[in-house]
């Protein structure tokens, strides 16, 4: 089945009792059982949940996985991953990453003995560099959040299992559109779902897919006790946003190459970070691992004064200054002071991300007229 076809029938069964090509909402926190230990197959809304059990089938068909589990938000489904770890387990991360992800890893879950190896991993050997004994897990996100690396998937796959270690990919940028990390040899994939699957800014959600039973078995374990859960309403205006996820994200690359070009000729502009530029360190990879570069850009002003950098966030008229991403409408944000603020500054600059550094999430509108808002801002 072609991708168009099984993103919009993917979980997209009629409901049983009424024929409703809509998988209803069901606004419930219980369910009536006809003696004790007999139920229809659910029993509490925080284990199970027929809105999400059906969004859950959908995640899973569209990311080429056996298994999908929905979560509260992004965060929350990878704070249900770290959960997997004890202390004095090691995990290996990319060093360009969402400071959300970094946040967590570095307040949360260091206190409790997780020990990480922030790298390059671009480069294997830095990867191969930090595994030993106590290494569980590798981390990666491709394309990274905000310098748009690549990482190549899976050459990363062959050494974390000739290690017996997991591969989680954050598939968040690509969306399962471009990119499956599964058929790629990943373990397990974490998407924000808030942003490109959902695709309308009007949810917080994120899940986890994978094809081990057992796995999946550890996660929904977690996942009921933690109760990281997402509602019923929300799952569905996820499976609602997924029906269309094709068509945007069509749009999305179609604008990020006329974006992304136009920004690389445009006099003030020092530098583009965008995967599909031919002479992008990360090309030929991302080429052959996903189906599109999309539509996220970030880029430098030759001016790298901060109140340049401020007047050009502050002076778009269609793209909004606002953190996320993903969404049908275009977004412009300051890492440094917004999504990645959380990232010690120090930390920020040695990996290449400058203070002057813009990101671009671009929308589905009409290509010129953010070339055009873009050129005025810039001046």
């Amino acid at each position: 089945m072609k991708i168009a076809t099984k993103i919009i029938h993917a979980g997209a069964e009629p409901d049983p009792s009424t024929g409703a090509i809509m998988i209803p909402i069901y606004q419930t926190s219980t369910y009536v059982q006809e003696a004790p230990g007999v139920n229809k197959g659910y029993e509490y809304a925080r284990s199970q949940n027929p809105t999400r059990k059906a969004l859950e089938e959908a995640l899973a068909v569209i990311e080429n996985a056996n298994f999908a589990l929905s979560f509260g938000s992004g965060v929350a489904a990878t704070d249900s991953v770290m959960k997997l770890l004890n202390p004095g387990d090691e995990v290996i991360a990319a060093n360009d990453m969402y400071g959300g992800s970094y946040r967590l890893f570095t307040k949360v879950w260091e206190r409790y003995g997780i020990i990480f190896h922030y790298v390059d991993t671009t480069n294997v050997q830095n990867i191969k560099a930090k595994i030993n004994t106590k290494t569980k897990m590798v981390w990666l996100e491709t394309p990274t959040n905000p310098l748009m690396n690549i990482t190549d998937i899976e050459a990363v796959a062959a050494v974390s299992k000739s290690a017996g270690i997991l591969l989680c990919v954050d598939n968040t940028f690509a969306s399962p559109y471009l990119q499956n990390p599964l058929d790629l040899g990943a373990d397990l994939v974490m998407h924000s779902a808030t942003k490109y699957l959902g695709g309308h800014s009007d949810l917080i959600h994120g899940c986890l897919m994978m094809n081990d039973a057992d796995l999946r078995e550890k996660l929904y374990f977690i996942q009921k006790s933690c109760g990281a859960v997402p509602g019923p309403m929300d799952c569905f205006l996820l499976l609602r946003g997924i029906k269309t996820l094709h068509v945007r994200m069509k749009q999305h690359c179609e604008n990020g190459i006329a974006v992304a070009h136009w920004l690389r000729k445009h006099p003030k502009v020092a530098k583009v970070y965008w995967p599909g530029f031919e002479d992008n360190a990360g090309y030929a990879i991302a080429k052959r691992q996903m189906r599109g570069f999309g539509g996220m850009i970030s880029f430098e002003l030759k001016n790298e004064s901060t109140d340049e950098t401020k007047r050009v966030l502050s002076s778009t008229k269609l793209f909004s200054l606002a953190e996320s991403l993903g969404g049908v409408e275009s977004l412009i944000n300051h890492p440094a002071s917004m999504t990645h603020a959380s990232i010690p500054k120090e930390e920020r600059i040695k990996n290449g991300l400058k203070d002057s550094l813009i990101r671009l999430s671009v929308g589905i509108e009409d290509a010129d007229d953010l070339i055009e808002d873009l050129n005025q801002a810039i001046g």
